[in-house]
């Protein structure tokens, strides 16, 4: 896959995002460089503004590992959010970093956590905060 996806990214979430990561030292988790390389690319929009077919940060989507077929259910959080059930992936994990922004049918190639390169695809988006009214959360 030679180029990347376009992405659009809620004003709300970007801000989070950056506080998040300027509260990090350098290098704290790997992919880092990536998402905040995809922050600098995105397309930005107000929360109202953002389409429903976008995966947004408390979003939950069903996407698929191309690579090895896995398709996953999982609502994309902050480190914070995270729980023990299982149902969330945490933004700052590579798969994570991948999907923030994509719409149901894009693909984008990412580093996995062994640095070896997994293309993850948007399936269906159950669930997001904007297209909900929620656009504080």
């Amino acid at each position: 896959m030679s180029s990347k996806p376009n992405i659009i990214i809620s004003s709300l979430d970007l801000e989070r995002l950056e506080r998040l990561l300027d509260s990090l030292p350098g290098k704290a988790f790997p992919g880092m460089d990536e998402l905040e390389a995809e922050l600098e690319r995105a397309q930005i929009v107000a929360p109202r503004d953002v389409p429903a077919t976008v995966v947004t940060m408390n979003s939950t989507v069903r996407f698929q590992v191309k690579n090895t077929q896995e398709e996953f259910c999982l609502t994309l959080v902050y480190p914070k959010d995270m729980d023990t059930t299982g149902g969330t992936i945490s933004i700052l994990a590579p798969v994570g970093s991948a999907l923030l922004g994509l719409s149901v049918g894009d693909e984008i190639e990412w580093p996995s956590p062994n640095g070896k390169p997994m293309q993850v695809r948007i399936e269906e988006i159950l669930y997001q905060p904007e297209s909900s009214g929620e656009f504080h959360r």
